[in-house]
């Protein structure tokens, strides 16, 4: 402003002083003449006032107008002087920046004034957009430069050499038009045109600069990629964090004119996205090989609050031709507590059908079993549910006695009479007389289960394991250990039984290392469901203990299942 200032006052200045003048002449108007040049430290300035008179017949005087009028020398040998009413700069200081007036009257008694506003800029300062002498923007893939038009003149008057410099390194030139053929955006730079002249037999230097823009193979078409259509309606929540995306393609090669704006309608600009809440990034970025130009304005909004649901916001992108807006707008969404409050009771109530349903399984599974209408096995025509082996050899009298009270009366009450099951119990269905390898291997052939009955003194005393197995046999004292091993190649080797073991009482302290390997191999499988005559209800068919015995056994009886084939 101070620098526009000074320009509107200078003519001001400049017309009142050779006025003032003129009138000692007798003459009431002077036309007036203004140049404003800028040039570098070091650097000399041959200044043409411009008139096509004669200056050898003109009377031309030079001032330096700043506080004072200072009147320059016309002596050659001065570092500032005039020169055939040329004013001559050689070596210029950043001092002698300011301004210079010239004023003369020609043979006619005509009044001109001639006024420079000179600044000297420090040779630091080259390629400061205040010394350019413009851009060179010529369609074409050939561009021409041509030298500056002061340094021209100052180059024809003096007789001096033409240099050229791209980036304020020399390149080939030697004229005053430089072209560049086939220009690429790697041509793309500032050109400097050097004059070297001669003056008082001392070589000095003007130069003078211009910028050479290259747009190669122009895209202009612009695009908004974000928000897209799908985009234009989003759903927020009151308090969440939001971040908004603008994005704008703007073509090839436009990155010195491509950008992207968020705004909005509904507040004042300058002053709504300068809340707290709104934060905004600009990046601008070309892509390598397609050249393709995208600018990105991201609009993040700390808090959505319910002004921001109410408000327009419009994303804005511009190139050198063209400009387009898409307009987005906030929808307050359902709240999301009730959606999580009952997804939360669909999974609690679905964990606890599971844990229900693990924990009355059993329950769940002996409660449909009476609606089954077909035999899961229509084809079995084994005639026992279950064969039972047990223990009868080295037992104690209370041992004996809960034997015989849990085989004679609480399993055939429980499975047979209430349960309809039958079963094959040694000691009460052999006949007598008959071979006992023979009933053992007829009799297992004829069941659907295997039900070991283990009693709790088994291997309590110091008897060898070899004693132990032989007293381990089919339930008839005396049976040999081979009738054993029938029972056990059915279930293990054959796979043809599935097992059920019941102990009696409560286990041994040894654990069941004690007993046969392939029996210790079926209780590691599943584990002995224990039977005491003290539990409450171990006589009930319905009590937790023989549910399980009965969710263990054929799910429909062998008598069911011969009437159903």
């Amino acid at each position: 402003m101070m620098y526009v200032s000074v320009r509107l006052l200078l003519p001001l200045v400049f017309v009142m002083m050779p006025l003032s003048t003129c009138s000692e002449t007798g003459r009431s108007n002077c036309k007036n003449f203004q140049v404003t040049q800028t040039v570098l430290e070091g650097e000399a300035l041959y200044f043409t006032h411009g008139s096509h008179s004669n200056p050898s017949k003109s009377n031309l005087t030079w001032y330096k107008n700043n506080t004072n009028l200072e009147p320059i020398s016309s002596d050659k040998k001065e570092r500032i002087h005039f020169y055939n009413s040329n004013l001559v700069f050689l070596d210029l200081l950043v001092k002698d920046s300011g301004f210079y007036t010239g004023w003369r009257t020609d043979s006619s008694e005509k009044c001109f004034n001639y006024n420079l506003l000179l600044k000297v800029l420090k040779a630091s300062q080259r390629g400061n957009p205040d010394i350019l002498y413009g851009e060179i923007d010529m369609p074409g893939i050939n561009k021409r430069i041509t030298c500056p038009q002061p340094v021209d003149d100052t180059c024809q008057k003096r007789g001096g050499t033409y240099s050229w410099y791209k980036n304020f390194s020399l390149i080939p030139g030697n004229q005053n038009v430089l072209w560049v053929y086939s220009a690429t955006r790697e041509n793309k730079d500032i050109y400097t045109c050097m004059c070297t002249w001669e003056y008082n037999q001392k070589l000095y230097n003007s130069s003078g600069s211009r910028e050479l823009r290259v747009v190669e193979d122009m895209f202009t078409r612009l695009e908004i990629i974000s928000p897209g259509l799908m985009e234009l309606l989003k759903v927020v929540y009151e308090g969440q964090k939001l971040t908004l995306n603008c994005t704008v393609l703007c073509g090839q090669n436009e990155e010195t004119e491509c950008s992207a704006h968020w705004s909005s309608s509904d507040r004042v600009e300058d002053q709504g996205f300068k809340n707290k809440r709104y934060n905004t990034y600009t990046e601008l970025t070309t892509g390598k090989t397609s050249k393709q130009t995208i600018a990105t304005e991201i609009l993040t909004i700390d808090t959505v609050t319910a002004d921001d649901v109410h408000t327009n916001f419009t994303c804005t992108g511009r190139n050198i031709y063209t400009t387009e807006s898409v307009y987005l707008r906030l929808k307050q969404g359902e709240s999301i507590y009730p959606l999580a409050v009952t997804g939360a009771c669909v999974i609690f109530f679905c964990l606890l059908a599971a844990l229900l349903v693990k924990c009355f399984v059993i329950d769940l599974t002996l409660w449909f079993r009476p609606y089954i209408q077909l035999c899961s096995h229509p084809k079995d025509a084994r005639f026992y549910d279950a064969y039972v082996v047990y223990q009868t050899q080295f037992m104690d009298k209370d041992t004996e006695d809960m034997l015989s009270q849990f085989l004679n009366h609480v399993l055939p009450n429980v499975l047979e009479e209430k349960c309809g099951y039958r079963l094959f119990i040694h000691g009460r269905d052999d006949i007598p007389g008959q071979d006992r390898v023979e009933m053992v291997e007829d009799n297992i052939n004829k069941s659907r289960r295997l039900m070991v009955i283990l009693s709790p003194d088994l291997g309590s005393r110091n008897e060898s394991t070899d004693q132990s197995l032989a007293c381990f046999n089919s339930g008839i004292p005396g049976v040999e250990w081979h009738d054993w091993q029938v029972v056990l190649h059915h279930a293990l080797v054959q796979r043809e039984l599935n097992v059920i073991l019941i102990q009696l009482g409560g286990a041994e302290p040894s654990g069941y290392t004690h007993l046969p390997i392939s029996l210790q191999h079926l209780i590691r499988k599943t584990a002995p469901l224990r039977w005491s005559q003290e539990y409450r209800g171990a006589a009930a068919w319905n009590s937790r203990f023989w549910k399980k015995v009965r969710y263990l056994m054929p799910t429909i009886p062998s008598k069911k299942c011969q009437q159903v084939v």
